[in-house]
């Protein structure tokens, strides 16, 4: 006997941001969003960097309606919409074949979805990717969908399917013209080097044109497909060091890369932290937020050498970087089991803000 449709079904999820460390170039195909390249990235732990996603479906809901960071935005955007039917398909397969556990919802029910950052999206930071994954994964959470979910991800922002895994994770290019083996896959979990250290230097709208912002090297969009195959084997090194080029003692113990914007990753161990974030300091003082500079884990205080302060023989920025984010490599998406995390109220409306 068929047990009886549940009125509404609420989920909760949350998924980390990632940051790709041998890149994403572009795609071959831009409906599939398939890449023209295999990438590499790094997941960030959730307790610094995270999207929460609540999806709920109803009975008496008459469309479909997605909240982003407490404001309505058009459902009808083609990428979400592009991850929502491959739910869906996904869930239509599966009851096809009579694999259900749960009480199934009928697919015709609408579903309410909001969805929030733990970090400001004004610092400019990669939130797409947790994003799309989060809302796939969250998605796939309600209506019982537990195949692979790059498709569904990747549909939303390419680098989304990275981040439905903690650790390192490969996004594969595939060779089919479908796209069905362009998939994520965990290369090792987080646990795999746990002294690994992530800092994100924000920074402001005035830094991007100095010292942080030469590091960019541009590469014109209509000449990714050609320099891919040979930058991404054999990166050049663009700059000696994270600091403008002039933090000489740093080069062997730090590495960098940048997110979707201007922000600079840096990636070192955990006990050379505190120096260079001392660097940072002295490189870039803190206009009025020298108590809120660093945020995330916490970082023993440090002093300069006489050495290192004689290399960074620079005129200091004040103000540009806003600020550090320290962080480490974490897990992939969580589901959240307590009710009071649901963004969403027994209404299926977005909850008052507290």
């Amino acid at each position: 006997m068929a047990s009886e449709e549940k009125p509404l079904v609420v989920v909760t999820c949350t998924a980390p941001v990632n940051i790709a460390v041998i890149k994403y170039w572009g795609k071959r195909d831009e409906d599939l969003v398939l890449p023209i390249n295999s990438s590499l990235s790094v997941t960030l732990h959730q307790d610094q960097l995270k999207t929460t996603t609540t999806a709920a479906i109803s009975k008496d809901f008459t469309e479909d309606r997605i909240w982003l960071n407490g404001r309505e935005e058009d459902v009808g955007q083609p990428r979400l919409q592009a991850c929502l039917r491959e739910i869906r398909r996904l869930a239509r397969k599966r009851r096809s074949t009579g694999d259900e556990d749960p009480p199934p919802l009928s697919l015709s029910y609408k579903v309410h979805i909001a969805s929030v950052n733990n970090f400001p999206t004004a610092a400019g930071l990669a939130s797409s990717a947790a994003g799309h994954a989060c809302l796939a994964y969250t998605l796939a959470r309600v209506y019982g969908v537990d195949s692979d979910l790059s498709e569904a991800a990747r549909r939303g922002s390419g680098s989304a399917c990275r981040s439905l895994y903690g650790g390192f994770v490969e996004w594969q290019m595939g060779e089919r013209a479908d796209g069905k083996d362009s998939v994520a896959r965990q290369v090792a979990p987080e646990s795999h080097w746990p002294e690994l250290r992530v800092l994100i230097l924000v920074v402001s709208e005035a830094g991007r044109g100095g010292c942080l912002g030469r590091w960019k090297r541009p590469v014109a969009p209509c000449g990714c497909r050609a320099a891919a195959p040979r930058t991404v084997p054999s990166p050049p090194g663009w700059a000696t060091s994270v600091v403008g080029g002039t933090a000489v003692p740093l080069p062997t113990r730090v590495a960098y890369t940048f997110d979707a914007g201007p922000n600079a990753v840096v990636f070192t161990l955990d006990d050379t932290v505190p120096e260079f974030v001392a660097a940072v300091r002295h490189c870039f003082p803190p206009e009025s937020n020298g108590d809120k500079f660093l945020k995330g884990l916490p970082v023993r205080p440090a002093s300069l050498s006489d050495e290192l302060r004689a290399a960074l023989d620079v005129d200091p920025t004040p103000g540009g970087v806003k600020y550090i984010i320290a962080t480490q490599v974490g897990p992939g998406p969580q589901t959240l089991d307590d009710p009071h995390a649901h963004l969403l109220g027994p209404d299926g409306l977005p909850k008052p803000a507290a």
